[in-house]
């Protein structure tokens, strides 16, 4: 009887401490831990897999905000996938990036003139090659669906704050409203209030991870302000003011010693993007410190190091793999249950 007792208090033990897996824990929860107690793995980097995870090596070989590419993000390790979101003339969520779908799909024209039906006959096709795929625009449902107890799913809403509730409502209805990451840009004290308003319509259970960018927001100060008045797990930190033209050496404002602290005190995580916007110059968010940097140029530490050592525990990216694997290799990744441990480091190149 007392081997039992024993055996069932230490149970009772481990499953109370943060970070501890329990057998039978499913990915979402694990990783969930993870976004959650950040002061807890911050030896830990977190990679989201940019409108799903479409590339690798500086090659399309998914249509972006595909079920495919959320597979091949899953199976390479990410742990949160972004995906875009939008209506349909009859007012179905569904994923799409751009407010027309003549760059993504088969058809032209603006999506919210499209039913969802007339959507469903619109098939994605891969950026760069072409290539037309079998798949079809995704709902907000099927996309949740596939991601369901597997990863975290960040929703990038190109709609209005007020839509968010509807958003959530179906992550609620799967059962899954704590796998979900929404965001908004914050800048002032009133898209605070408009932000927290439209939010309290939602309820909880879900994650709330605000955008700063440098542009407007220009110290930790305002973060801690944000901090008061919602309950933080991450902060999205945009380099805008820098350009790309020529590599930031400081990573702006807002990766600061003081930002760091901020973090550590609120036990939240920073979050850096990497990956390209279409028409600018390779890490225009990223003070030209980004994905192309990384892959391209073969400089990773120069780039995701670089983030890394500012303080960055999540980064968004166009190149998971790689960001995974140079991550892993160099001890920023603490593997998950059923990972293996990494071997030695790799040795990249410097420009400094």
């Amino acid at each position: 009887m007392r081997t039992l007792w024993l055996s069932l208090l230490l149970s009772a033990t481990l499953a109370a401490i943060p970070g501890q897996s329990v057998a039978g824990e499913t990915r979402a929860a694990q990783i969930l831990d993870r976004f959650e107690h950040a002061n807890q793995w911050r030896d830990h980097v977190m990679i989201a897999a940019h409108r799903a995870g479409s590339m690798q090596a500086g090659k399309t070989l998914y249509a972006e905000n595909s079920l495919a590419a959320v597979e091949a993000s899953i199976a390479i390790g990410a742990e949160i996938v972004e995906v875009d979101v939008r209506r349909s003339k009859d007012g179905a969520f569904v994923i799409m990036h751009d407010s027309w779908l003549d760059r993504t799909t088969t058809c032209k024209g603006e999506v919210d003139s499209f039913t969802l039906a007339e959507l469903k006959k619109c098939r994605l096709v891969i950026e760069g090659t072409g290539a037309v795929t079998d798949e079809t625009v995704s709902t907000l449902r099927e996309m949740l669906t596939a991601t369901k107890d597997r990863i975290l799913i960040n929703l990038d809403n190109k709609l209005e704050v007020a839509d968010l509730p509807g958003m959530i409502a179906v992550a609620r209805d799967l059962g899954m409203a704590d796998q979900v990451i929404v965001k908004e840009n914050l800048w002032n004290r009133q898209r605070i209030d408009a932000a927290r308003a439209g939010l309290g319509q939602a309820g909880g259970g879900f994650q709330f991870m605000p955008i700063l960018a440098d542009d407007a927001v220009h110290d930790a100060a305002f973060a801690k302000e944000v901090g008061r008045a919602f309950s933080l797990r991450a902060v999205e930190l945009i380099n805008w003011r820098n350009g790309a033209e020529t590599l930031t050496e400081t990573g702006g404002p807002l990766f600061s010693t003081r930002m760091r602290a901020e973090a550590v005190r609120g036990n939240w995580h920073l979050w850096a993007d990497t990956y390209a916007i279409v028409n600018k110059p390779g890490g225009f968010l990223a003070g030209g410190r980004g994905d192309a940097l990384a892959v391209a140029a073969n400089l990773p530490r120069e780039a995701w190091g670089f983030w890394v050592d500012r303080g960055a525990t999540i980064i968004q990216t166009d190149e998971p793999k790689a960001a995974i694997e140079w991550l892993a290799a160099n001890g920023y990744r603490v593997p998950y249950a059923d990972e293996a441990r990494p071997v030695e480091p790799a040795h990249t190149a410097s420009i400094n």
